[in-house]
């Protein structure tokens, strides 16, 4: 959040995935920072709810977790949801994530 905010770029924050959701529905939202491990709902259910509803599935969604890169094989076979836009590992490089937020908000 602090990274984006001194971009220029208006966030929001959630504490957990039902917190999340919350926000999504009052939206909009451009893009989504997403991280796996997230208490009360994880992330990985939060990514399907959006990506699986008409109202949101177009929100893009950057997933950012220390969970290994066999993470981002996993979801993007799945065939019920689509792979998340952009992916970064922890700890994250600063750069790559500003540049996926700058080509995924164009």
């Amino acid at each position: 959040s602090t990274l984006l905010g001194d971009q220029g770029y208006e966030t929001v924050q959630a504490k957990d995935g039902e917190e999340a959701m919350q926000k999504v529905q009052a939206g909009p939202l451009d893009l989504i920072t997403l991280d796996i491990s997230m208490p009360e709902k994880s992330g990985i259910k939060f990514f399907r709810e959006i990506k699986t509803d008409d109202r949101w599935k177009n929100i893009p969604i950057i997933v950012v977790t220390g969970v290994s890169e066999d993470f981002k094989k996993f979801i993007s076979s799945r065939r019920q949801v689509p792979a998340p836009e952009g992916f970064v590992s922890k700890p994250i490089n600063q750069e790559e994530i500003l540049d996926l937020v700058r080509i995924l908000t164009q």
